[in-house]
């Protein structure tokens, strides 16, 4: 898994943020706090509608595997959008699904939480290794106090 850089990974985010607004709260319902997005209104579209949602949401799983994501979190992505492609074939029930189950909002939030704990994880840079100099000063002060003495 290659290293992936903190700005890298907020810029990832920040496109991520912006993509799952759009497929799945970018449009409200006046006088509600309810919102769906551009997925739900494709989903619409007989047949192709949820092949085209799932093939929207793989955006996210591209962007998890760029960035270095493990394979329990690209696993869980995947879950959610087989869970919102296969909930959107129900028929009636179906659309409703789609709008209310937001797997680009869900898949982003799994990368967040990844990216942010590795970010913790990271080791701090190491810093100079002091007290090893203090005994090699100490060790090779005694030697050449010794060979001093000898000679």
């Amino acid at each position: 898994m290659m290293a992936v850089s903190e700005d890298r990974q907020r810029a990832v985010l920040a496109r991520l943020d912006k993509f799952s607004r759009f497929t799945d709260s970018s449009i409200g319902i006046p006088f509600t706090k309810f919102r769906f997005g551009a997925e739900a209104l494709i989903g619409l579209i007989p047949g192709i509608g949820d092949l085209a949602g799932l093939a929207l949401s793989s955006y996210v799983l591209v962007e998890a595997q760029r960035a270095g994501a493990s394979n329990k979190v690209k696993l869980r992505m995947v879950r959610n959008m087989a869970i919102d492609f296969v909930g959107g074939l129900l028929p009636v029930v179906g659309d409703a699904f789609d709008a209310i189950f937001k797997a680009n909002t869900r898949n982003t939030a799994l990368l967040r939480r990844y990216l942010e704990e590795q970010l913790e994880i990271e080791p701090p840079p190491k810093s100079f290794p002091w007290w090893t100099l203090i005994w090699l000063s100490i060790f090779f002060a005694i030697i050449t106090g010794g060979l001093t003495l000898i000679l």
